[in-house]
């Protein structure tokens, strides 16, 4: 279903008032935002069934591939931010 997908990171966003860009595509999801001047992105893809997302939430620069509960694991990322 269209705009079901990453609606815990898409909450939080929203509950902070930062704005973002959603897309979603082949049923997974996309989100684009800025914290501070840094450009950040959420990319969730499917592989053979698995879910995950490629992101650079941690690491600024860099980007990481988090499987499993992902959404979790980036609002516990998000939340560290001040």
């Amino acid at each position: 279903m269209e705009n079901q997908r990453l609606s815990r990171v898409r909450n939080f966003l929203e509950e902070r008032g930062w704005k973002y860009q959603y897309t979603e595509e082949d049923g997974c999801g996309s989100l684009d935002f800025d914290y501070r001047g840094v450009p950040y992105h959420v990319w969730e893809y499917e592989e053979e069934g698995v879910r995950g997302v490629e992101t650079n939430l941690r690491h600024g620069g860099r980007q990481e591939e988090i499987g499993g509960d992902y959404e979790a694991e980036i609002l516990e990322i998000m939340k560290d931010w001040h």
